[in-house]
């Protein structure tokens, strides 16, 4: 009772798959003696062979779910794949300088807004970067303290030339009365 070769020609004639093909039991007799392509479209029409219906959705359904940021594919997918490695490697590296006190807490959020906005290339650019802010900040820091050091000792000059005033002003008018 070998019926794959009549189900291989019954796919072949009707033009459906295999496995929606179906032999009713009752009728086993006559698909056993059917050769040709004509007996099995006689017997399709007679309801002796079947076709199950195809399963699965019937009508188009419109989508409900958008597709996010994180269901981009293809080039764009490398492309957010290339810049999540880059600021996590960044941002752990500053993140570990914040914690030895290498950099402030100003200059650590200054620099993880640059990495979102993907100011940096690679992790020796934010190097370099770090290097020349640090370096401008000693820069000031020297202005500011040169400053700080004229204006203090203009201010001792001062008081040092006030109370050398005072003191001639003492003797002159010490020496008027006496």
């Amino acid at each position: 009772m070998n019926l794959k070769n009549k189900k291989e020609l019954a796919k072949k004639v009707l033009g459906v798959g295999k496995n929606r093909i179906i032999f009713s039991p009752e009728g086993l007799s006559e698909i056993k003696e059917a050769i040709t392509k004509q007996d099995i479209k006689t017997l399709a029409e007679e309801g002796i062979i079947t076709i199950k219906p195809v399963r699965g959705r019937k009508t188009i359904v419109k989508r409900r779910t958008r597709r996010g940021p994180g269901k981009i594919r293809r080039t764009i997918k490398n492309r957010k794949q290339v810049y999540v490695k880059l600021t996590r490697k960044l941002r752990t590296h500053i993140k570990i300088l914040r914690n030895e006190g290498k950099i402030n807490r100003e200059l650590y959020k200054n620099l993880r807004k640059k990495i979102k906005m993907r100011y940096f290339k690679d992790k020796a650019h934010l190097k370099d970067y770090l290097k020349n802010e640090i370096k401008t900040k000693e820069a000031t820091i020297k202005t500011e303290k040169k400053k700080v050091s004229s204006v203090s000792k203009k201010t001792e000059n001062l008081k040092i030339a006030k109370s050398v005033k005072k003191t001639k002003e003492k003797k002159q008018w010490n020496s008027k009365i006496n």
